[in-house]
């Protein structure tokens, strides 16, 4: 017999061995009659002769059986059988029915397995039929028993594709593949692996549990991009070329469905391909992790780390009695075949059924519908023809063994899901993330958009090294680059511009670029693109990373009303504040000036008078209407620079003022939507974005809806206006409002209602593992605020346009900047003049300083009370002065009132007062008034007729 034909009968043996013998022992009991019979046990050797007929007075129960005969798990089965009835019969020798099988070899083929199966039930007569070997065999046997109504027992037949509704007479005794899906998903679930790939081989038996596969994962949001199938037959070369294309993907979850030879073949060249290392993640399901007890260390070196799904028997004393009992019973000692499963459950069949059955064929399926009861493996139970598990466990193969490392059950559901610490292939112990970027295959292709205009947000130019290679920059690039960056493994990719001429419709240039990753064209778009509910239902997004919404922006126009705190707009803050601090130095650097030889700027009524004076004079100075007058010459060079950069502080403010004033404030040109749809007006949109739909939705006719490209169209497009093919309004979302506003701000205002949506994100495909990961990272650059940092490094050239609306803003304001020079020329001229001040006062006074007999303390307080008390050489006032001048006119009047009287003349006054330095006599209202003194005491005089005396008085006016 050649190898493969020899590996192809080990497979299908292997499979029978463990779930066979279920079915088989299950109708040796059932078919028993409690009552007066004996029923004869036939040995191992008489079972192995086909259709032998035994020539006894015991009554014959015939069965069929219908298996691959001459296969070394076909005497794992017999070797069971017979511990099963000989134990029964043991313990219930009043029993007279006898079973016969009459077994007959199905060869490894549906028609041989059907003819076998007729021939058992036309010419043998037998009552039921146990098998046959494979899920394709059983769907033909099937028919066979519905239509004779002969109960079909299949111990292998697994496959959910065989319908037991369909089938009545169909009894399946083993598990169900269906059956182990959940726990399957479970694992994958609590990994958070997003991709599968089910490997499975192409027969009844690997394409029945996909389904179940299919709707597992998806109840868990998994995706399934890829199906690999292998043929039965498949060669080495065919599954080498399969498995290479697995390895160029980027899923790294494999799920194998099928039994040995096959799932070993495929495990060997995946471990040799070098699939079997750190990142991958191998599941095998029942039909092969069942066969594990049996394989060899060389079968085991090639699965480390592969975790296997089984059905669960809980470990006892019995069981291991049992399986001690059985290697002595085996006829087989060199094999290396051993006692699994499915030997437990058909023992447990066997040796403790309670059934009463008759010899017709439909009773016969009514008892063996609905078996219970407990044995060695637990709760034996069929429900419905179907054997029910409560259980499965989950087992990991590490180095020479199986560890294992959890149970799943229905009731636990897929969150609850507890596992063992599980090493994974590549013997390490980090849990696999379910895919990468193959390294030895190009980078990730992803599409960006190739715009005329706002390149803040993306700008593509030619790499000046190659034509082929474009340079792309801008704010969403940087965004993905950023979160790119957060990712904890390397993600390799490379910018390719989408061509504009590709879209074809107007609006539809952004919907075609995302279309390119559902198409494979690209495997990922960034750019300014918005998510919407009609595109995610193509492709996935990820969380948003900036505002969302979309507005009008349209023209202002100007109003009369005026703002209540206008008088204040003129001048900045800073301006403000610096003008008021130079006003209280100033006043303070006069004081200090003329406070020892001025005395209207010494002392007063109350120790606050001369704060009152100093602050009064000072802020007095800004409308010119000061009263003290400035005597010392460092006074007057101090207020009169400080009086030019009044003037044109004064002069400066009052322009702008009057500026302001004619100024109207910024309303909405238009501000509902309907009266634009009523009026047919034209309304603008940037081209190829979605808003060209929205707006279409809105009820705009599409002849009046025009495109723009950059922010010079859209400027140039209000200023055709509608009549001229123009707009009067443009639809745009916030983020591209945010930039024009910062480009025309005091042309344009947005207005209306925000219609909301989710803002930009970056597409990938359904299912992507990479989207959440990526979403992840920008949900955390956000929270860092590195979006925010970004955006301000691509708008840093665009002024800032918060207060736009405010025709008195910040903007208008004259600010510190234009008269710095001003107060910094103020500022040295005052330093300049107390510097000379306190020179010269140092120096008048320095014999304080070098007395020798006081310390330097006291000589530090004797200056400071030098310099608080006045200078007697020079302290006058100039009213002073002038009031000494009219005391002595007065006196010299009074004299000559008395040399008239008595005709005596007194000495001359000598009137000489002390006049201050630099200050000069009375003025001309001084004068005048004492003119008017002496012209009145003359008319008085001559009033009485004395001429001389009028003479005098006269002659005594200055």
């Amino acid at each position: 017999m050649a190898f493969d034909d020899r590996k192809d009968i080990l497979r299908k043996s292997s499979h029978i061995h463990y779930q066979l013998l279920s079915g088989a022992i299950l109708l040796f009991s059932a078919i028993l009659l409690l009552g007066n019979h004996e029923l004869m046990v036939m040995g191992h050797q008489e079972l192995l002769v086909m259709g032998q007929n035994t020539t006894t007075e015991a009554e014959e129960f015939k069965v069929g059986v219908v298996i691959d005969a001459n296969t070394s798990v076909a005497k794992v089965w017999l070797t069971c059988m017979d511990m099963a009835l000989s134990e029964f019969y043991a313990s219930h020798k009043t029993y007279k029915r006898r079973l016969v099988l009459h077994v007959m070899d199905s060869k490894s083929d549906i028609l041989d397995a059907s003819s076998a199966a007729l021939d058992l039930i036309q010419n043998v007569k037998v009552q039921a039929i146990i098998g046959p070997t494979t899920s394709a065999q059983a769907v033909y046997i099937a028919h066979l028993g519905k239509r004779y109504q002969v109960p079909i027992i299949s111990f292998s037949a697994t496959s959910p594709s065989i319908s037991l509704f369909q089938n009545p007479y169909f009894i399946r005794t083993s598990i169900n593949e269906s059956a182990q899906v959940n726990s399957i998903a479970a694992i994958v679930e609590k990994f958070g692996w997003r991709e599968v790939v089910p490997l499975y081989e192409d027969t009844e038996y690997g394409h029945g549990v996909i389904p179940y596969l299919m709707d597992a994962f998806q109840n868990i949001n998994a995706r399934v991009p890829y199906r690999s199938v292998f043929s039965s037959g498949a060669t080495d070369d065919q599954i080498i070329q399969e498995l290479h294309k697995l390895d160029k993907m980027q899923t790294r979850v494999l799920i194998l469905h099928m039994v040995s030879p096959l799932g070993i073949r495929i495990l060997e060249k995946a471990n040799l391909l070098g699939m079997m290392s750190k990142g991958y993640a191998w599941i095998i399901t029942s039909g092969l992790a069942t066969e594990l007890s049996s394989f060899g260390p060389s079968v085991i070196n090639t699965m480390q780390g592969v975790l296997g799904i089984t059905p669960y028997i809980s470990k006892s004393k019995e069981v291991a009695a049992f399986e001690a009992r059985w290697k002595i019973k085996k006829q087989y000692p060199n094999s290396e075949r051993k006692l699994d499963i499915l030997g437990i459950w058909a023992y447990d069949t066997q040796t403790n059924a309670r059934m009463v059955l008759s010899q017709i064929g439909p009773q016969l399926l009514q008892e063996l519908s609905n078996t219970r009861f407990e044995g060695l493996s637990g709760a034996f139970h069929l429900v419905d023809r179907q054997l029910q598990s409560d259980a499965f466990q989950i087992l990991n193969i590490c180095g020479t063994g199986l560890r294992d490392i959890g149970i799943w059950k229905p009731s636990n559901g897929t969150y609850k899901l507890n596992l063992c610490p599980i090493i994974w292939p590549g013997d390490v112990m980090e849990i696999p993330k379910g895919w990468e970027i193959p390294t030895n295959e190009k980078k990730l292709r992803i599409g960006v958009p190739e715009k005329d205009g706002f390149n803040e947000f993306v700008r593509t130019t030619k790499n000046s090294s190659s034509d082929s290679r474009y340079d792309v920059t801008g704010y969403c690039i940087d965004v993905f680059n950023a979160a790119i960056k957060k990712l904890p493994y390397d993600v390799p990719h490379e910018f390719i511009p989408f061509n504009k001429s590709k879209s074809g419709r107007a609006g539809s240039y952004y919907d075609e670029l995302v279309y390119q990753v559902q198409a494979q064209g690209f495997d990922v778009v960034v750019g300014d693109v918005t998510i919407t509910a009609n595109r995610s239902k193509y492709v996935d997004f990820t969380l948003p990373y900036n505002e969302g919404g979309v507005s009008m922006i349209v023209l202002v126009k100007k109003d009369m009303s005026k703002d209540t705190w206008v008088f204040l707009k003129p001048l900045e803050l800073k301006l403000w504040v610096t003008t008021g601090a130079f006003f209280i130095i100033i006043g303070a650097v006069i004081w200090i000036l003329e406070h020892r030889v001025n005395r209207e700027f010494r002392g007063g009524p109350h120790s606050m008078y001369q704060w009152g004076t100093m602050l009064s004079f000072s802020f007095s100075m800004l409308v010119f209407a000061h009263k003290e007058r400035v005597l010392s010459n460092l006074g007057r060079f101090v207020m009169g620079i400080w009086l030019f950069v009044v003037l044109i502080l004064t002069q400066s403010y009052t322009a702008n003022l009057a500026s302001m004033l004619t100024i109207q404030r910024s309303e909405p040109t238009y501000n509902d939507v309907n009266e634009l749809i009523r009026h047919g007006y034209n309304v603008g949109y940037q081209e190829g974005s979605f808003v060209f739909g929205m707006l279409k939705r809105m009820g705009f006719d599409e002849s009046n809806l025009k495109s723009y490209n950059s922010p010079r169209e859209f400027d140039e497009a209000f200023l055709k206006g509608s009549s001229g093919g123009g707009i009067v309004a443009a639809f745009e979302e916030l983020p591209f409002i945010e930039l024009l506003l910062a480009e025309y701000c005091d042309k344009y205002m947005m207005v209306g209602e925000i219609y909301s949506n989710d803002g930009f994100g970056f597409v990938f495909p359904k299912g992507s593992p990479l989207c959440p990961d990526i979403s992840r990272t920008i949900l955390s650059t956000r929270e860092e605020g590195r979006t925010e940092q970004l955006k301000k490094g691509w708008f840093k050239s665009k002024k800032s346009c918060a207060d736009h609306k405010d025709p008195y803003g910040s903007s208008n304001s004259l600010t510190l900047s234009s008269f710095w020079i001003l107060f910094l020329i103020t500022g040295i001229c005052s330093a300049l003049a107390l510097i000379v001040f306190l020179t010269v006062f140092i120096y008048e006074n320095k014999q304080i300083l070098v007395d020798p007999s006081t310390t330097t303390r006291n000589k530090v307080l004797n200056l400071l009370r030098k310099f608080c008390e006045h200078d007697e050489n020079r302290l006058i006032t100039y009213f002073e002065h002038c009031n000494d001048q009219n005391k002595a006119v007065d006196n010299r009047v009074h004299a000559a009132e008395i040399s008239m009287d008595t005709g005596y003349s007194p000495p001359p006054i000598h009137d000489s007062p002390v006049v201050a330095e630099g200050v000069t006599a009375c003025d001309d209202n001084s004068n005048t008034e004492l003119g008017n003194y002496t012209t009145l005491r003359a008319d008085y005089d001559i009033g009485s007729g004395n001429d001389d005396t009028r003479a005098d008085v006269g002659n005594s006016s200055p």
